[in-house]
């Protein structure tokens, strides 16, 4: 790799990683010390909702590939979520996504929200709070969910390996780039006004169940996210306005608000997105991936395919509408906004930082820890525009050691109001109460984003901690994952061999 990357375990004092963040022009705060609750601005409570929620510390809805056929929860769904369970976090952020009817499902085996699974599902939560309860006394101040989603342009509903897209409107970039035709078919508006029924039936069976918070999931180039940046669809949910391209989250979030005005509304958002990327031919060699770059955009120009970027230039964010988008939030009736960009499908190191690229990505193009302070920035300008609404920040896990020492930065400065955590917990269950607790953390079992938990499914398999989680160690699915892996790489060296020939000839 010719970029000159400093490895984060090799960054020993936070001293040196702010020294670090200094030579590559970013800021982020970094605290000295990883402070215990009576001393942490992460142990501070949090009204949202009506709900005080006892720490500024989330969890991200992690999807597994490990559902039933039918959308019911298995024993991996529920390990999984008893680790949440006792990660430390009071915020369990929609715990999983859970598709609102099936065709919308990300892939065969993702939970589905209906009159049939409703019930298993409430178990499973209820078991979470009674273990929750009985690791940290009392579970009064833990606020839980479920993410509602249609994974629209990313829909795999019948088979792990077949896209059956959904899709808003026809991307000059994305339906090349994932072999669809121009004229492939978009969902047409009395299709979009059953989904909007779907959305609130399901957000209704939530409510009645007992379970007091959903995320309307609009980030990573899913369904809804894909709406906001909706300016060449016809029709009543597309168009120049944000107004027009709002309109289908405005109906689902005031029709839930109306139907169900106790439940606690979040919203998980893309607020940026960059054009979609891909590994440079070029750079790759030894069987390795290539940098990223850009796909080919310049025909687009004015680029009006993304949301929250600089139409003349894709490669840059413009939070004018983000800002104008969480104002309307606010006015629909949604309580806190979890703050994400990109989508891990085209432009995934802006999205989830990482060192190891997934089997379908790309090595870095530049240091993550870029990537982290720009998510980081974008937080602290939305923050700083709308310091009534409660935002949490997302994209930290590359942090690795310093991730307690940035967290109580950004929320003792104001920068945010929650932390989240994604793939960080699959690694290391108790990382947060360890902080909390101890505050000290155990090195040996954070997340160094080898993205073996996002190849896995990129290949038909479960997501998981394989390098580090005993449980998916012994799986049949890890030594599959690891052939899988040695085959790319093969591959790949046996491309750039004959490219190398070829261009020798």
């Amino acid at each position: 790799m010719s970029l000159d990357l400093k490895r984060i375990p090799s960054i020993k004092t936070p001293a040196a990683f702010r020294e670090r963040l200094q030579a590559l022009g970013v800021e982020m705060p970094v605290e000295d010390a990883i402070l215990t609750a009576a001393h942490s601005p992460m142990a501070q409570s949090i009204e949202i909702g009506g709900f005080s929620v006892g720490n500024r510390y989330a969890i991200h809805p992690m999807e597994g590939w490990d559902a039933t056929a039918d959308g019911q929860p298995t024993e991996d769904v529920l390990r999984r979520w008893e680790r949440f369970a006792i990660s430390g976090a009071k915020f369990l952020w929609g715990l999983e996504a859970v598709a609102v009817r099936p065709d919308g499902r990300a892939n065969p085996n993702q939970l589905i929200m209906s009159g049939d699974t409703i019930d298993s599902i409430c178990q499973a939560i209820d078991h979470i709070r009674t273990l929750h309860a009985k690791r940290f006394g009392t579970a009064d101040d833990l606020l839980l969910g479920l993410q509602l989603t249609h994974s629209g342009r990313f829909s795999r509903p019948n088979d792990k390996k077949k896209l059956e897209p959904r899709l808003a409107y026809a991307h000059p970039v994305l339906n090349p780039k994932f072999g669809l035709p121009m004229d492939y078919p978009i969902l047409t508006d009395d299709e979009v006004e059953e989904l909007i029924e779907r959305y609130i039936q399901a957000a209704v069976m939530s409510d009645k169940a007992g379970i007091p918070f959903v995320d309307i999931k609009q980030c990573h180039g899913y369904l809804l996210h894909e709406f906001l940046s909706a300016f060449t669809r016809p029709g009543r949910f597309g168009g120049e306005t944000l107004e027009e391209r709002g309109e289908l989250a405005r109906r689902i979030i005031t029709g839930i608000k109306q139907a169900a005005p106790n439940l606690i509304i979040g919203v998980r958002l893309s607020a940026f997105d960059f054009v979609p990327f891909k590994p440079d031919p070029a750079g790759s060699s030894n069987g390795n991936l290539g940098p990223g770059i850009p796909e080919e955009y310049r025909h687009c120009l004015p680029y009006k395919y993304g949301f929250g970027m600089n139409p003349d230039n894709p490669l840059e964010y413009d939070l004018t509408e983000p800002k104008k988008y969480l104002g309307m939030l606010k006015e629909w009736g949604v309580s806190v906004v979890n703050i994400s960009c990109g989508s891990p499908y085209y432009n995934p190191h802006i999205q989830r930082p990482a060192l190891y690229p997934p089997s379908d990505g790309y090595q870095p193009a530049e240091d993550p820890l870029i990537n982290v302070a720009r998510q980081v920035a974008v937080v602290r300008e939305l923050k700083a525009a709308f310091p009534e609404m409660p935002l949490l920040s997302s994209g930290l896990t590359y942090l690795q050691e310093f991730f307690p020492h940035v967290s109580q930065g950004l929320v003792r400065e104001g920068w945010t109001d929650i932390v989240g955590m994604g793939r960080m917990v699959l690694s290391y269950a108790d990382i947060i109460a360890d902080s909390l607790e101890k505050g000290e953390i155990t090195t040996n079992l954070i997340c160094r984003t080898f993205s073996d938990c996002t190849t896995g499914p990129r290949n038909g398999l479960k997501s998981g901690c394989y390098p580090l989680d005993g449980h998916y160690k012994k799986m049949e699915e890890a030594g599959l994952l690891k052939q899988i892996k040695k085959d790319q790489k093969e591959k790949l060296k046996a491309a750039n061999a004959m490219t190398a020939s070829e261009a020798a000839g």
